[in-house]
């Protein structure tokens, strides 16, 4: 890029006069003069209200809104807070699941466990069954009540207790151990427990069976573990319980493939248990029991409440 300069010389630049634009434009006409606006008027003189005038009433009763709508306000939070919180102790739900890890410690046996049960169309085909209860184990822990690999699987939620009792049918010929086993885990991990068992069906494995309670000197002292025909395990959400039962032959036959009840219980199924109708026994026995259990435990949130 070239530096030099331009030597050609600058041309000179002749100035306007000053008055050479303003003089090209034609004479304007004179704007017609503007009526002046009128005047503002004057402020009236400020008059001072007395206090318990009206300016005084309105903003009192604006206060008196105000603390009403306050106290209103607070009143509601601590009523929610007490219908939801209760005694303290959560929501309704949380409750009920505490109450469900000491219940057994109140309600009567009779109640978990009724001396006789029936139930309508509860047989293969709608057929009537009946229940009698032979005994009553005592409340203990959970050793030797589950076979290995299912005392490993419920392992993940503890046994606080186990409650037993054995029945059987109006003919004696079948027996059936329900039980209750009262855990010590939280709702989360009987979610993650009942999630489990129904991902793996762990509840249809043979290796994986309750282990029954043979009362002696009754038609069940005989039901061992080589009688156990079909059963059933049932992982309750809302309190920290598994209902179980199993079912067997009262003659102690052996030699029966088990077989868990949810196909026992299947219609057109021909095995021998459901033949014999021992997947209804074991089904049919700890879904009662599980429904006694739900009402004694919602029997105790009404006494709690009152």
């Amino acid at each position: 890029m070239s530096t030099e300069t331009d030597s050609a010389p600058a041309l000179p630049v002749r100035p306007l006069p000053a008055s050479s634009y303003f003089a090209s434009r034609p004479p304007q006409p004179p704007r017609p003069p503007q009526s002046p606006l009128p005047p503002r008027p004057p402020r009236p003189p400020h008059v001072p209200q007395p206090a318990g005038g009206r300016g005084g009433s309105a903003r009192t009763l604006t206060a008196a809104a105000c603390l009403v709508l306050g106290l209103g306000l607070i009143g509601g939070a601590v009523a929610g807070s007490w219908l939801a919180d209760g005694t303290g102790g959560g929501t309704a739900a949380e409750r009920a699941f505490t109450r469900g890890g000491t219940l057994w410690r109140t309600v009567p046996v009779d109640e978990l466990f009724p001396p006789a049960l029936r139930g309508d169309a509860a047989g293969p085909g709608g057929a009537e069954r009946q229940w009698t209860r032979i005994g009553v184990a005592p409340d203990s822990g959970c050793e030797e009540a589950f076979d290995p690999l299912l005392e490993k699987a419920l392992a993940p939620v503890g046994c606080a207790r186990l409650l037993r009792a054995t029945y059987t049918d109006a003919t004696s010929t079948a027996v059936t151990t329900v039980g209750l086993l009262v855990t010590s885990a939280d709702s989360r991990g009987m979610r993650d427990l009942r999630r489990r068992f129904a991902d793996e069906r762990l509840d249809e494995r043979t290796d994986l069976m309750p282990r029954p309670y043979a009362p002696r000197g009754t038609v069940a002292e005989r039901f061992g573990a080589a009688q156990r025909a079909s059963w059933s395990v049932s992982v309750l959400t809302d309190a920290p319980a598994v209902v179980y039962a199993v079912t067997g032959f009262a003659d102690g036959r052996t030699g029966t493939p088990p077989q868990p009840a949810a196909l026992a219980t299947r219609p057109g199924a021909t095995t021998a248990p459901a033949q014999a109708g021992l997947g209804h026994e074991a089904a049919a026995l700890a879904g009662r029991v599980e429904a006694g259990f739900r009402r004694a435990l919602r029997g105790s949130g009404r006494e709690d409440a009152r």
